[in-house]
């Protein structure tokens, strides 16, 4: 087969893999109020997905670069479907937590072999190019799954929603099936204790191990800042005529930035050098981030509309989130593909799964943790607080990396990658 044939295979397979994770985030603030989980459960509603995933990333890290790609990519999206079906039977909070880390395994299995496979297969002089259109896909799905999980929702219930999901991961498995061919290229030993201690590796994760936190609250308490009740810190938008699918737009419009800048800035860094790219993405996500919860106050003072058409009664709040949702995406790609092209860069012929592994691994305990603290953070102080943590979280990553660079490479370190 060839390699177009396979990436486009392989780009569904990113395609699926996201539209399963961002349903399942639009969908987190009504779990919530349904479930009324508190203070450490109300964190593992995101940990419990973030440990399945630590757990996962060494194993399939292995068995990526020393078995055959195809197959472990298989298994991951055949448990995707399965676990799929499971989500409709949720009654309980622990209940959620646990399919949800049911869904971290599927979602990390087909995930890193996916992306594994798109790093091998990309030309070494356009690899940020095709990450970056890679992760297109992924962001055209989490516009796709934000918006579908509210419609259908607010429609039809769980079921439906559900029922998509294992439709899309079930098709994606056929054509993963079909078009891509075994891969053959495997490595002897364990390829991720090497590139655990490669030098520029260990760079970047001096800068990841950080922006994890920045993201992970982010990510998940942007979603949570628009949905919940105004009376726990958030804007209420459950509480509306179409409250689901509200949340879904704010969601959505960080996908729609990111999906279409991230080709062109990933082409950018293909030409320029990626490490400036993560420096001043890293920075602008945080600047953004420490906006968010003054988005009532800046709406108020422009004089935004409270009440929209389809939605009802929302707030002045709701265009500026959906604009700052928006700017972090931008952000976002700024850094995304230029980081992802790094690590492939490093793990070419040397084993490419794993040095995705070590990605994933550096992220872990920021995305595991993150949410506990958001979670005491939401009961305790604040949700404000938040979106502090999370900007303080990027602006220390930026200044480590940058520090790192200059420190090796002297003032010209950010031009040095």
């Amino acid at each position: 087969m060839t390699a177009r044939r396979q990436l486009q295979a392989l780009f569904l397979t990113r395609f699926a893999t996201a539209f399963g994770i961002v349903t399942l985030l639009t969908l987190l603030p009504t779990y919530i109020d349904l479930l009324d989980p508190q203070g450490f459960v109300l964190g593992m509603f995101a940990t419990g997905l973030t440990l399945a995933q630590a757990g996962t990333v060494i194993p399939v890290s292995y068995l990526g670069d020393r078995f055959d790609k195809r197959t472990v990519l298989l298994v991951g999206l055949g448990l995707a479907a399965a676990v799929y079906g499971l989500f409709p039977l949720v009654s309980s909070s622990w209940g959620f937590v646990f399919v949800r880390g049911l869904q971290g395994v599927a979602a990390t299995t087909a995930g890193l072999v996916g992306l594994a496979l798109v790093g091998q297969l990309a030309r070494d002089s356009a690899r940020g190019t095709t990450i970056g259109t890679s992760n297109a896909w992924r962001f055209a799905a989490a516009i796709g799954g934000s918006l579908s999980a509210g419609l259908l929702y607010d429609r039809f219930g769980f079921d439906a929603v559900f029922g998509l999901l294992v439709a899309i991961t079930l098709v994606t498995f056929l054509a993963v099936l079909a078009f891509v061919d075994p891969d053959e290229t495997t490595t002897e030993g364990f390829a991720l204790a090497d590139l655990a201690v490669n030098r520029r590796i260990l760079t970047i994760t001096s800068f990841r191990a950080q922006y994890a936190v920045a993201v992970t609250l982010v990510r998940t308490w942007v979603p949570i800042f628009a949905g919940v009740a105004a009376a726990r810190g958030g804007l209420g938008y459950n509480a509306a005529i179409n409250g689901a699918t509200a949340v879904a737009v704010v969601l959505a419009a960080e996908k729609f930035t990111n999906m279409l800048c991230q080709p062109y800035t990933g082409g950018l860094s293909d030409r320029q050098g990626r490490a400036r790219f993560v420096f001043i993405g890293g920075l602008a996500y945080g600047v953004v981030a420490l906006v968010v919860p003054f988005t009532p106050a800046i709406g108020a003072s422009l004089g935004l509309p409270a009440v929209f058409p389809y939605f009802g009664d929302l707030s002045p709040a709701f265009l500026p989130l959906v604009a700052l949702n928006g700017l972090l995406g931008i952000a976002d790609s700024i850094r995304e593909p230029a980081s992802m092209a790094l690590f492939a860069d490093e793990g070419s012929g040397k084993g490419v799964a794993s040095s995705f592994g070590v990605r994933d691994l550096v992220w872990r305990p920021g995305a595991v943790l993150a949410p506990l603290a958001g979670g005491w953070l939401t009961t305790n102080a604040g949700m404000e607080w938040v979106f502090y943590l999370g900007a303080a979280s990027a602006f220390t990553g930026v200044a480590a990396f940058a520090g790192i660079l200059t420190y090796r490479h002297g003032r010209a370190g950010l031009g040095a990658w």
